[in-house]
C-alpha cells in the first residue's frame, strides 16, 4: 500500500481498494466479505471458516472487523428449545457507498481544516519574521 496521499493518487485503485484505504480491511476480511456476499444465505462463523480455509477464531477475528466496518450484518437465530446462534450478511451497498461517501467528506473536511491551520500557522511566521523598514 501507499504511504502517502500522493503515492494513493498515482497508483491504479479498484474497488477493492477502498476496502483496504478507507477501512484498513485485510486480505482474509475481503475473502470472508466476498463469501458472505456470493452465498444466497445467511452464514455462521464455522460455515464462513470453512469456506476461507481458516480457523474459526481467525474467521471470527475477520468477521468482527466486517461488523465494526458496517460491511456486513449479524442477526440471532433462536432455538425453539433455548439457546440461539448468529448468521452474518452481507450490508446492503448502497448503505455501504454513503457511508464510505459520509466518511470521506468528513476526511476532506478535517484535511481542509488541517490545511488553513498550516498557512495560518505559516503564514503568521512570515509577519513575525518580517524586518522593519529602516529609513
Amino acid at each position: 500500500m501507499a504511504n502517502s496521499m500522493a503515492e494513493q493518487l498515482q497508483q491504479d485503485m479498484e474497488c477493492e481498494g477502498l476496502l483496504e484505504c478507507i477501512h484498513g480491511l485485510k486480505q482474509l476480511d475481503k475473502e470472508c466479505f466476498r463469501v458472505l456476499v456470493e452465498s444466497e444465505d445467511a452464514l455462521t462463523i464455522d460455515e464462513v471458516a470453512d469456506r476461507v480455509d481458516r480457523e474459526r477464531s481467525t474467521a471470527y477475528r475477520s468477521i468482527q472487523r466486517l461488523l465494526q466496518s458496517g460491511f456486513i450484518q449479524k442477526e440471532q437465530i433462536n432455538y425453539d428449545q433455548g439457546g440461539y446462534y448468529h448468521v452474518y450478511s452481507p450490508t446492503d451497498p448502497d448503505q455501504i457507498a454513503n457511508d464510505m461517501q459520509r466518511m470521506l467528506n468528513d476526511w476532506y473536511a478535517k484535511m481542509g481544516q488541517l490545511i488553513q491551520e498550516f498557512e495560518d500557522k505559516y503564514d503568521q511566521a512570515d509577519i513575525d519574521t518580517e524586518v522593519p523598514a529602516q529609513g
